[in-house]
């Protein structure tokens, strides 16, 4: 692993570059779904649901449904921008494209390319995160200035489900194969983090259980940043995030490099 992060250069910046000029190619197609979204999951949850749920105990208080679910969405945008990012995408650009075998012609290593894929599936997720948040803003459910903090949380949040989507592309055989982490691992994440209902009312195992989940933390921190209020939960999530980030980004690097050199 120390070989690993030897060979990770600013040059890996240049890999980033390259996908967002992509990126920006096609802007109308990755802007206009991240900004469509929030407002479709805010009607049928909020104006559906919400009329039935009007308010939800959260810690202490009761808040109105529709508050309570924007920043779970916010989380959520974060999940399904970074992962499918370097799932899908990074499987495309490696195995159809062919783009990686062009890039380790310059003087750019493996590890830069895939340091560069994950900074990329990051900022996607951040993106996306802002783009939903602009959208968001106008049903008044989000305080500011501190709902802010979610925007340079959420690059550590999108840089941690990039990294998981690397392991994921590392070993897959074909890109069909997405078909299983997705069911396995996201999928649970979107319905039991805390994103359309307190984990309160979940029994004590299924609590636990959700403690373990990673987007349970993103979701914490960023409805306690959209309420207004940074506790020490908040901060402690944060670090519990910092110290799986690091681990699971540097186990994508080498499952990659592993499968690309043979």
């Amino acid at each position: 692993m120390i070989d690993l992060v030897r060979n990770i250069s600013a040059r890996s910046l240049r890999v980033w570059q390259r996908n967002r000029d992509v990126y920006f190619v096609t802007w109308k197609t990755n802007l206009v779904p991240p900004l469509l979204e929030p407002i479709l999951y805010l009607l049928a949850f909020g104006a559906g649901v919400g009329a039935l749920v009007h308010e939800v105990p959260y810690r202490g208080e009761s808040i109105d449904y529709t508050t309570f679910i924007a920043p779970g969405l916010l989380a959520t945008q974060v999940m399904f921008q970074a992962f499918f990012e370097n799932t899908y995408n990074t499987f495309v650009r490696m195995y159809y494209q062919r783009t990686f075998d062009a890039l380790v012609t310059t003087p750019l290593t493996l590890e830069d390319v895939m340091a560069g894929e994950l900074l990329w599936g990051a900022t996607k997720g951040t993106i996306g995160c802002a783009v939903m948040m602009a959208a968001v803003s106008f049903f008044g459910v989000l305080s500011y200035p501190q709902t802010l903090v979610i925007l340079p949380f959420s690059f550590l949040a999108g840089l941690f489900f990039s990294g998981l989507a690397l392991c994921f592309t590392g070993i897959v055989p074909q890109i069909d194969s997405f078909n299983f982490p997705t069911f396995l691992f996201i999928m649970p994440m979107f319905l039991f983090s805390g994103t359309f209902f307190p984990l309160d009312v979940l029994p004590r195992w299924g609590q636990i259980l959700a403690q373990a989940v990673p987007l349970t933390h993103v979701v914490s921190v960023m409805r306690e940043a959209s309420l207004g209020r940074l506790t020490l939960r908040a901060v402690w999530d944060v670090a519990a995030l910092l110290a799986l980030t690091a681990p699971v980004c540097l186990l994508g690097i080498f499952l990659m490099k592993r499968r690309l050199v043979k």
